[in-house]
Parts: C-alpha cells; sequence; structure tokens
C-alpha cells in the first residue's frame, strides 16, 4: 500500500475515482506552490491536471527543479495528452478514466523505479551550465541571474544546440500552449537573456525571418556537436 498525495484545485471533485476502490492512502492539498512547503511525506505525487494544464505544468517543474525524488504522476484528461512532454518531468500520466487496475500497475511501477537524481539534471554547452535541480545557469564560470522564464528559455535553447525554433514554437514550449500572450514576448525574453549573457551574448542566435536558435556550433568552432547531461 503506497502512501499518495495529491496536489489540485478542484473542489469536492474525485481527482481519480478509481482510487476508492484501492487500498492506497491518500491526503489532498491545493494544487499551489507554497502549500509545498508543509506538504506531508508521501510515497508518490499525483498533480490535477484535468482542467488547467498550463497551472499543472508549472506545479510539475516547480517539484521537478527543487530536487524531489517522489515520483511524479500527472492525472490529465484524454484531450490533454497531446500537450504533455518531457520538459514537464513527470515520470507517467494517468486518464482521468482509467480503471483500478491500471491505476494500481501505475502506482506500483512507478514507486518501483530509481529517483532522479542530479546526476542527469545537468545541461552543458558551449560554456554554459544548467543545473536543471537547483534552477541555476553560468556561463564560463560566471553565475546567472535569471527570472523563472528567462531560465526557462535558456534550459530549452541549450538543451537543442543549433536548432532553429520559430517563435511560435518557443512560445509554445517555454509559455505553453495556452499562453495568450504574443510572439513578442519571446523576443523580449531573448533581449533580456542576451544581456545577462554580456560579452557571451552570441550564444542566442537569431536566424532573419525564421527564429532564435543556440549557436553551439560557432562558440566551440566544431560541427555536429551536442549538449552534455551530466
Amino acid at each position: 500500500m503506497a502512501q499518495l498525495l495529491i496536489l489540485t484545485s478542484a473542489v469536492n471533485s474525485d481527482v481519480l475515482p478509481a482510487l476508492a476502490l484501492l487500498s492506497h492512502g491518500t491526503r489532498v492539498i491545493p494544487a499551489q506552490p507554497d502549500h509545498l512547503v508543509t506538504a506531508p511525506d508521501a510515497d508518490l505525487m499525483l498533480v490535477d491536471a484535468r482542467s488547467n494544464l498550463m497551472a499543472a505544468k508549472s506545479l510539475c517543474q516547480i517539484l521537478h527543479t527543487t530536487g524531489s525524488t517522489v515520483p511524479l504522476l500527472l492525472v490529465i484528461t484524454e484531450g490533454g495528452l497531446a500537450a504533455v512532454s518531457p520538459d514537464w518531468g513527470v515520470d507517467d500520466v494517468i486518464l482521468e478514466t482509467a480503471g483500478p487496475a491500471e491505476v494500481d500497475a501505475r502506482i506500483r511501477l512507478a514507486a518501483g523505479r530509481v529517483p532522479r537524481t542530479e546526476e542527469s539534471s545537468t545541461i552543458r554547452a558551449a560554456g554554459v551550465i544548467i543545473d536543471e535541480a537547483s534552477y541555476s545557469a553560468k556561463v564560463h564560470g560566471r553565475p546567472l541571474d535569471l527570472t523563472y522564464k528567462e531560465f526557462e528559455l535558456l534550459r530549452f535553447l541549450t538543451a537543442h544546440p543549433s536548432r532553429v525554433f520559430t517563435r511560435e514554437q518557443l512560445l509554445s514550449e517555454v509559455w505553453g500552449y495556452d499562453y495568450f500572450g504574443g510572439t513578442r514576448t519571446v523576443d523580449v525574453h531573448v533581449r533580456r537573456l542576451r544581456a545577462k549573457l554580456g560579452d557571451q551574448e552570441s550564444l542566442i542566435g537569431t536566424v532573419r525571418n525564421v527564429g532564435y536558435r543556440f549557436n553551439v556550433q560557432e562558440q566551440d568552432g566544431t560541427r555536429g556537436i551536442h549538449p552534455v547531461r551530466a
């Protein structure tokens, strides 16, 4: 029997109805970052993503980047599956309509996996070091004072060196597909990020009439280089 912690903003709603037919212990807390500080211990955490995908993604990423080793499962509708990607930082997804046998199996499998470690959460490319566990970034040893979105933008570009992304793609990957702001948001954050990179601002390259890329080839003087996860 596992102890489950369910994070949801729904009121008077069974996030995962099949749990009522299983013997796992459950605790429910609001799906808000400030409630994580006093959250009870649990074997697994379930995040309710049925109605607010953007908020659920943000919460999952916070849990992942704070170094939590508790397996993280996402409860979602079938229509929301297309929005989930690896950068959410979840271990598995469960449809809200899943039956008790499937839910129990997914809980057992998630609980038995080796937790993520800090060694697998570092990206290195062209002198930039992204530590996803501590949510920090350095360029040639110099710490960068980045906002949440600036960090996410740099992390995403660094993880895909030399690949060109349109503003629409960056908006979808970094801000979420349901973000209501325009693509100018991307330009503003790129400009701020370049300013903080200082004399390394050319790491963020512009491809005219297309978008942006991480210029690892120009910085390293090599071709076909990929980011290294320590």
